[in-house]
């Protein structure tokens, strides 16, 4: 299929801090500019047109520069934001959403139904080649928008699309469209708080229906926030209050988006009120950080799961014994409080603790520590001599893998070495490629509270995060039955049987859960992150 993102976790700051390009030098002077703005460390986004958003830092900036159909409450129940009214039919197949009037583009234009039809018709279009146009699968005539390859060697070969429209929109006056499904899916109100969904204004679509030269360097949304200037690449993103909003009003007047390629300098930088928060406090510096920020260095929910995915493709791991055996010889428990002072959870399931459905150790006895039984398993099913985990360097991940590796290289007698990849789009790359990774740092972010997010996407035959081809099609149609389901509860009982499949065959080690593990200076207060780990940008205030 077209438009297949890379890893979302992997290249967010928020949650897995991959930094990349820009350097952390302390210039807040586009924040200083005004007392009521703020500063807040960031990677270098991937992309910011909202299609094509598949990372947690573009994600954050999008937040600032878009408002939501639907945002998801303290509950986890998405609540209408930009829309009226969102309602299903009785087969929870046609949606009909009506948008509250009065909303504005940042250049002035109306936000209507085409707005958001005509973006997201241009994320589904395949040979656009959108990283988040997956999300629009869902949709009727998104098939025929993007081909299957005929010769299955990948979608540069797929024939071209003979319609560029999804089917299943449809435009019902200025303020109302509707959405039919290719399938019935009760959970469609709560995927559509994802940023994928952000309409975009006339003035982002060239004739041709391509988006402008230029859009995305000063992107125009219907948000809180528009542009100051344009994308100061590696370094900044700076966005300013927009006049008479429509919609929930920030307190702060400003933000400067600080790109940083280092965490720890990153964190001086916070000490020293340089910048005003970050979002994920490094390895290094979580010994300190209570005594170098007191009550302003802090701990809240997130979503995030932490996993080593293995490379089936690799014939040295097709055994599930062998994936068993080195899940057995990992000690989570001692890296989680040795390692990140208790910082992470230790995770024995597929699915975070945050979402419904979640069920304590999943995983069974293959993710507790057994090392006689790890052993036992791995000399008998043959496991390889040497044993590689390949890991993104900017992430922050180097202490944890090389934990990882002391333990299986003690437990089971093997050569464990970590190995570098500058990005983790390098290393996403090479596993669409098929090469020889060894095991793989991975990591998952929700998108939406359904358990069906951390299973699809991930797991799924034509999932768009599956890197190791893990193949299943009795998971694939266990978990279309859950969505299918006509309620959360039927919906939850299917995923949870596609969940027990996976502790059957082990594609993947689960290993953490997340916590947002964030600090902020003296400058700001009334600081919060949410299970996304987005920080609240409507509450965030500063210090008079």
């Amino acid at each position: 299929m077209f438009g297949k993102r890379p890893w979302k976790m992997a290249a967010c700051a928020a949650a897995i801090s991959l930094l990349v390009a820009g350097c952390g030098d302390g210039d807040a002077d586009d924040a200083s500019a005004n007392a009521n703005t703020i500063v807040i460390g960031i990677a270098e986004p991937a992309a910011l047109l909202p299609t094509n958003v598949g990372d947690a830092t573009g994600s954050q900036v999008l937040k600032s520069l878009f408002y939501p159909l639907v945002d998801v409450n303290a509950q986890n129940q998405p609540v209408e934001v930009a829309a009226e009214a969102i309602r299903p039919d009785k087969t929870n197949r046609v949606w009909t959403i009506k948008l509250k009037p009065g909303f504005t583009f940042h250049n002035g234009e109306k936000v209507t139904a085409q707005s958001y039809v005509d973006a997201w018709n241009y994320g589904a279009y395949g040979p656009n080649a959108q990283n988040s146009g997956y999300f629009f699968a869902r949709i009727a005539g998104y098939a025929e928008m993007n081909p299957e390859d005929p010769d299955g060697k990948g979608p540069q070969k797929a024939p071209k699309p003979k319609v560029n429209k999804l089917s299943g929109l449809k435009v019902i006056n200025e303020l109302t469209f509707s959405v039919t499904l290719s399938a019935p899916f009760s959970g469609w109100k709560t995927v559509l708080a994802y940023s994928v969904f952000y309409p975009l204004p006339k003035a982002a679509f060239a004739k041709d229906g391509s988006i402008v030269k230029g859009f995305e360097e000063k992107i125009i949304g219907n948000g809180p926030f528009k542009m100051k200037g344009q994308w100061e690449h590696d370094d900044k993103i700076v966005v300013e209050k927009v006049a008479d909003f429509k919609g929930q009003v920030p307190k702060i007047d400003g933000i400067t988006w600080k790109v940083y390629q280092d965490q720890v300098a990153q964190y001086a930088d916070l000490v020293s009120n340089n910048i005003d928060v970050q979002t994920d406090i490094p390895i290094e510096s979580l010994s300190k950080a209570s005594a170098d920020l007191g009550d302003r260095y802090q701990t809240s929910s997130n979503s995030t799961i932490d996993f080593l995915g293995f490379p089936l493709y690799q014939p040295e791991y097709k055994n599930p014994d062998v994936r068993r055996a080195i899940s057995m010889a990992i000690n989570r428990e001692e890296i989680t409080n040795q390692i990140f002072l208790g910082a992470r959870l230790v995770s024995k399931s597929f699915v975070s603790p945050v979402v419904s459905g979640y069920r304590e150790n999943t995983c069974g006895e293959s993710c507790d520590y057994n090392p006689s039984k790890a052993r036992e398993l791995y000399a008998a099913a043959g496991g390889p001599a040497e044993i590689k985990i390949t890991y993104n360097v900017d992430g922050g991940h180097q202490a944890w893998v090389d934990a990882v590796c002391n333990q299986i290289r003690a437990i089971l007698g093997v050569t464990c070495t970590g190995v570098q990849e500058t990005k983790f789009a390098v290393l996403t790359a090479k596993a669409r490629a098929r090469e020889p990774l060894g095991l793989m740092r991975m990591g998952w972010v929700m998108d939406y509270p359904l358990m069906e997010n951390y299973l699809g996407p991930i797991y799924g035959i034509d999932g768009s995060s599956n890197f190791y081809g893990y193949e299943n099609a009795e998971f694939d149609e266990l978990v279309a039955k859950g969505s299918e389901a006509t309620t959360q509860a039927a919906a939850e009982k299917k995923w949870q049987e596609a969940e027990d499949m996976l502790a059957e065959d082990m594609p993947v080690i689960p290993l953490f859960s997340r916590m947002n593990v964030f600090g902020y200076s003296e400058h700001v207060q009334n600081v919060e992150m949410d299970l996304f780990s987005n920080v609240n940008l409507y509450d965030i205030e500063t210090v008079a």
